[in-house]
């Protein structure tokens, strides 16, 4: 209705220029312009004055914080597709609707695992360093910075949705035979495409591939699904990547095993506990065992444009009093 008052929009974190410019122009939007992460009293006193929220991933919205939430907050348009900073379940018992931006980062993210998925075998990061440290190259040799060739090999992929299959139809182009873990098993004619073999058994599937690639959420169900016990059935030629979750692995006994030659390395762009690394791992990237990036597989300009755009229809929508697109259920986690 013409007239009506903007709501209220509290951003925690810094967004694109060109989401922010919209965003001022739709709603009474409130900016972070120093990009300055979110203390918890400062989420705190956000829920009390939003309408609606828009989070990120670096933002606990727990209990504890939703439970100070003020009456008029009614959405948390969270900027992500994970949505495991939030408890959605609280939320909605609190009558608080929750989004995400589903679908826009698929490729984005694809791409980065496919280059873990080369750069841990092919020891690419080990070779770009010897041309920028303080040793001389001393030239091409025969038996020199040898890696191992990926063609042939077989990939096992850990959740097979969005990520997992664009990751599968890149990995297939490279001659890898795709293997895959999924809750549910993907439908016949994807199978079909990706020439992809299922494994109701995450055990079984493990101790004979010679790439592991994380795809999956970070759920409940999923918390240290690579757990030790899981992490020693891989094989020691094997490599595992990760550009989902650092929740999903558990890192000491990864990097353990990586240390003592029982896995033959690591490309993680995720950590358990972001934004800290952990020290063992940061040790073994420095002697070339573990490639490791920070938490940048969506970082594309326009992955981040799409995924604000994709927050602002689902607050336009939702406040014109339509059911966002992108809303989020305790039942999908």
């Amino acid at each position: 209705m013409t007239g009506r008052k903007k709501p209220l929009v509290i951003v925690t974190r810094k967004l694109p220029d060109t989401i922010e410019t919209r965003m001022r122009e739709l709603f009474d939007a409130r900016l972070n312009l120093d990009d300055k992460p979110a203390t918890q009293a400062q989420l705190v006193e956000a829920v009390k004055l939003a309408d609606v929220l828009v989070p990120t991933v670096t933002d606990r919205i727990d209990a504890a914080v939703l439970g100070q939430s003020g009456e008029q907050l009614r959405l948390i348009a969270n900027f992500g597709n994970g949505v495991d900073n939030i408890d959605v379940a609280t939320a909605l018992q609190r009558g608080i609707t929750v989004t995400n931006t589903p679908g826009v980062l698929t490729e984005d993210t694809a791409d980065m695992t496919m280059a873990l998925i080369l750069a841990v075998p092919r020891r690419l990061t080990e070779g770009a360093q010897v041309l920028t440290g303080d040793g001389a190259w001393t030239g091409w040799t025969p038996t020199w910075m040898l890696g191992h060739r990926i063609w042939g090999k077989r990939l096992g992929i850990v959740g097979m949705g969005r990520i997992g299959q664009a990751v599968a139809r890149r990995a297939k182009a490279f001659g890898l035979q795709i293997h895959y873990h999924n809750r549910r098993r993907v439908a016949p004619r994807i199978e079909e495409e990706l020439n992809a073999t299922y494994w109701e058994s995450l055990d079984q599937m493990l101790v004979r591939m010679d790439i592991v690639s994380i795809n999956c959420p970070h759920t409940p169900a999923t918390y240290h699904l690579l757990s030790a016990r899981r992490l020693k059935l891989i094989r020691p030629q094997a490599y595992v990547v990760n550009t989902a979750r650092g929740e999903v692995i558990d890192e000491n006994a990864l990097a353990r095993l990586i240390e003592a030659g029982d896995i033959a390395g690591a490309g993680l762009d995720v950590f358990e506990h972001e934004p800290a690394v952990n020290p063992k791992l940061v040790k073994l990237a420095r002697a070339g065992k573990v490639v490791l990036l920070p938490h940048t597989g969506s970082a594309t300009l326009e992955g981040r444009i799409d995924m604000g755009e994709k927050v602002i229809i689902n607050i336009k929508t939702f406040m014109d009093g339509h059911r966002p697109p992108d809303r989020v259920l305790p039942s999908m986690l």
